[in-house]
């Protein structure tokens, strides 16, 4: 007589058991596989933020000054004294000679055809750790700009230069008119000898990621509008650091009243990235440095001014 044998399979104990193996090694595996790729978005916004620096040094080489974070009037760059921002005088140091060549410089920047040029995204003015955004539709007024519609979206950016801080924001007995500002500031013509801090202890431009959206700390508030930052087009989008609220709810209290924050808590118009911990910077002397988001607000005020005589105790990771 034949011997009969079970049939051979999985039962669904089995299966079951499997599974939750696999769900579990997978779940072990995916914060590794994130933080893989956060730290390639890390390193190539620390890439842009370098290649940024030496476009900012090759237009200072051939303009013996650098370049201002924005012009309302004759300057280098911008011979018709129209609305200009910084990146837009850069563009053939990054290689974007194709786009300036499109881009009418006797109009201001929301004028004629330059939206149609403002609409191509560059892509070493974003930070790949930036989360996906709404297109950029509109633009509230900002005198003399009007309020605006965008059609393509304006392409966005993730840099901006810094101007200086807010003397009564941070302390007016040490910072006043005369010292507050950084190398890039509005209407500026600053030359290397004007860097009496030091080059490798002046930040020049930072991450102001995700603008004109808003966020307080990680949560994006829609209902909220920002008029700065809106574009890499933007002549107005550079700011002064004042320091906020823990929360980003309050900016430019003073540091007794509870805004003694430097970093990463609101976006809009004060430094902030997406990365853990802290965001990059871009130095005088070219050097990107990723500074601790709990830096203390006066060691970041020393480090945004440029001839202050504050000189500021290294922070940098």
């Amino acid at each position: 007589m034949k011997r009969r044998y079970p049939a051979s399979g999985v039962t669904l104990v089995e299966l079951m058991v499997v599974l939750a193996i696999l769900g579990i090694l997978v779940g072990l595996l995916m914060p590794a596989v994130q933080g893989a790729r956060e730290s390639s978005r890390r390193l190539a916004c620390q890439s842009n933020l370098r290649q940024l620096g030496l476009a900012v040094s090759n237009f200072e080489s051939a303009h013996k000054v650098f370049p201002a974070s924005g012009w309302t009037v004759v300057g280098p760059g911008n011979p018709y004294g129209t609305y200009m921002s910084w990146r837009t005088v850069i563009l053939p140091q990054i290689e974007q000679s194709n786009v300036r060549v499109l881009y009418d410089i006797k109009q201001h920047w929301w004028q004629g055809s330059n939206l149609a040029v403002a609409s191509i995204p560059i892509g070493l003015y974003v930070c790949p750790s930036t989360p996906a955004q709404s297109p950029v539709l509109e633009a509230i007024s900002k005198p003399p700009r009007p309020a605006l519609g965008f059609n393509p979206p304006l392409a966005r950016v993730d840099y901006e230069a810094i101007q200086g801080v807010q003397p009564n924001s941070i302390d007016p007995a040490l910072y006043n008119a005369s010292n507050r500002f950084s190398v890039m500031h509005r209407n500026s013509a600053n030359k290397y000898r004007s860097i009496s801090d030091g080059t490798s202890q002046t930040v020049m431009v930072v991450e102001a990621c995700a603008r004109p959206s808003v966020y307080r700390r990680s949560r994006l508030y829609p209902q909220l509008n920002n008029d700065q930052g809106i574009g890499w087009v933007d002549s107005e989008g550079a700011f002064s650091l004042d320091g906020a609220s823990s929360d980003g709810m309050r900016e430019g209290c003073t540091i007794n009243a509870g805004c003694n924050v430097a970093m990463n808590a609101r976006n809009d118009n004060e430094v902030y990235s997406f990365h853990g911990g802290g965001s990059h910077e871009l130095f005088a002397d070219g050097h990107v440095g990723f500074l601790s988001e709990s830096i203390d607000l006066m060691v970041m005020a020393a480090l945004c001014t440029r001839a202050a005589a504050d000189l500021a105790p290294s922070s940098e990771q």
